[in-house]
């Protein structure tokens, strides 16, 4: 979870107990002067040693311009900026990890302050690199995991938050609450639980911990331990933001949408501007709860207030070109043609398969996973990432050497029997295997990218693609924080420019390779829930279970944005939502309209 502890100029997040912006930089302006010349080194030390840091800083500009690789001069800039002049130390340390690719160090400090400010997706390479160059520093895999986990990919970062344990002698109360959320964000309840109770244990006026664990237990509807945490937090902290922001969402979150409301627009008139992130998550949850009571106009706008907090904090746009140009090869090699002279990977019966639930975010795949999870038969494996972990290194396991699709062209059974089993590997320890279970899902989002793969390794598996109005997948997509597709989900137009993609590939794929799909309607389950049940259980080839058709009681809990609606009866107020937003959608009516109709769906 991104660090929100009290004094934040004060105390490093990492749990150091040192400055922050010092815990992960070392102290560079000793060496700076071993590769300027001697004289430059003298006046800048005397310069230094006189109070004259502009001076100082004078010479040190002129040594950097004179030799530009000059990593020494470079780090001891570094050193003095980075307290007052974080976007210029960035840059600093990012030109010093150009030059020395191979020292963990500067890498590591650039991800931890990229970290600290929440741009995450930033820091992950330069955590990677630093992880990889000091292998067994503990703090180096904490790092990467909390990046990991704050990307929206739990089950990647618990190897690196398992690894940095391993190595810590005395691991922190930061570390052990950094793994409690990330295996909350898997769904792992219970163990999540009993990590923040150790957590707490080791330092009971740990805020973050608190915190975090109280958000925990209103994922898990249990809202009064939450509020029991909540009050343990304000003690340490009074009057906190964050304090008073959870127990906005826990008062929507029993009904009270008026006075969630109310504290929400009273925080907002409080909170420090220059806090990004506590206004994108005020924003958010602004738009849930008037879109909730219907005032559209106001909700709309908060979602807009949102995703541009989110681009103020992160910087990202839509990858528009390489989404275009992934299609395109992807396309080009999954051809009738090409599919009749390829082998298939054969089923393994001594282990369990999967069931791929696939569509665009906030399709309703969700919704289907708790239903066919509450089924005895079936275990819930989440949001699996471990398609997305073959595209990258496929080409690395059948030991070829052309790029993710066109290795496929040329890979033997043999080759697709070792991805195969690598996928299933995986699942087996990402837990989705349930003891007792014939098969497992898999519901990560827009793996329909990926149907030419899916059917080449598994193709008997059933796959579900779940199908929406498209003007309601756009507006909740706009409604909600999510990374998947090539970041598209910053603003209508790159929503829809992805959804438009997407769709055509999956026709192209229907028409070219007859993957074993079930299309399934989100109107149509709520319309007529039991037939449709029973018509995806029949098609997985599973009896009957009366207890999908409850699956609002299915205590599995759903870490995606719907977590708080799959744990409802089914309702009908988010189908055909768009028709509330008509004017503020009017723009992307153009665009969706012929998308609309080859669906079945209709403009009224």
């Amino acid at each position: 979870m991104a660090d929100i502890s009290p004094a934040p100029d004060q105390l490093c997040a990492c749990g150091s107990g040192l400055k922050a912006g010092r815990c992960c930089a070392l102290d560079w302006s000793k060496a700076w002067s071993r590769a300027a010349s001697p004289d430059m080194a003298g006046r800048a030390r005397a310069a230094f040693g006189a109070g004259d840091r502009a001076e100082g800083e004078r010479l040190l500009i002129a040594a950097i311009e004179a030799a530009p690789l000059d990593v020494s001069a470079l780090r001891a800039l570094y050193d003095l900026r980075a307290p007052a002049h974080p976007a210029g130390a960035e840059a600093l340390l990012a030109r010093i990890v150009q030059i020395e690719p191979d020292n963990p160090d500067p890498a590591l400090a650039l991800a931890h302050r990229l970290a600290q400010r929440g741009a995450f997706h930033a820091a992950e390479p330069y955590a990677r690199s630093g992880a990889r160059g000091a292998p067994n520093d503990p703090k180096a895999h904490a790092l990467l995991g909390r990046v990991l986990s704050e990307t929206h990919r739990p089950q990647l970062a618990e190897p690196s938050f398992r690894r940095a344990l391993t190595l810590s002698p005395k691991p922190s109360p930061a570390l052990i609450a950094d793994f409690a959320w990330s295996l909350r964000n898997q769904g792992r309840i219970a163990e999540a639980r009993g990590l923040f109770e150790q957590a707490h244990a080791l330092d009971p006026r740990r805020f973050n911990t608190l915190y975090a664990w109280a958000r925990l237990e209103e994922a898990d509807r249990r809202f009064d331990r939450a509020a029991e945490l909540l009050d343990l937090a304000e003690q340490i902290a009074p009057g906190h933001p964050h304090v008073a922001l959870q127990r906005a969402i826990l008062s929507g979150r029993q009904g009270d949408n008026a006075g969630a409301l109310a504290a929400l627009t009273t925080l907002e008139k409080r909170a420090d501007p220059s806090d990004i992130g506590l206004r994108l998550d005020i924003q958010t949850e602004k738009g849930a709860l008037l879109d909730r009571m219907g005032r559209h106009a106001e909700a709309f706008a908060a979602f807009a207030a949102s995703k541009q907090a989110m681009f103020d904090l992160t910087g990202q746009a839509y990858l528009g070109d390489a989404a275009a140009e992934q299609a395109r090869r992807l396309k080009a090699v999954f051809t009738r043609q090409r599919m009749a002279a390829l082998a298939r990977a054969r089923v393994r019966t001594d282990v369990p398969q999967p069931i791929f639930i696939v569509g665009f975010p906030r399709s309703g795949t969700t919704m289907i996973e708790q239903t066919l999870s509450a089924h005895p038969c079936i275990s819930a494996g989440d949001e699996l990432p471990i398609i997305g972990e073959l595209v990258e290194t496929g080409p690395a396991l059948v030991g070829a050497t052309l790029p993710y699709p066109e290795v496929l062209a040329g890979v033997g059974r043999e080759g697709l029997e070792r991805l195969r089993d690598r996928y299933l590997d995986r699942a087996r320890e990402f837990g989705a295997m349930a003891d007792g279970a014939d098969w497992f899902t898999d519901k990560m989002p827009l793996n329909e990218t990926h149907l030419g793969l899916i059917s080449l390794i598994f193709p008997a598996s059933p796959i579900i693609h779940l199908i929406r109005h498209p003007l309601d997948v756009a507006l909740s997509t706009f409604a909600n924080q999510m990374t998947h597709g090539f970041y598209c989900a910053g603003d209508l137009d790159s929503i829809a420019r992805h959804y438009l993609l997407t769709l055509d590939l999956v026709d192209h794929y229907r028409a070219e390779i007859a993957p074993n799909v079930l299309a399934i309607r989100y109107e149509d389950v709520i319309e007529d829930q039991d037939a449709k049940v029973r018509e995806m259980l029949a098609f997985i080839g599973v009896a009957f279970d009366p207890r999908c058709l409850a699956f609002h009681e299915n205590r599995r809990y759903a870490r995606t944005a719907s977590y708080a609606q799959v744990g409802e009866k089914l309702y009908a107020r988010s189908r055909y939502r768009w028709r509330g937003y008509r004017a503020q959608l009017a723009p992307l009516i153009p665009m969706l309209t012929r998308a609309v109709r080859r669906l079945g769906y209709e403009i009224d």
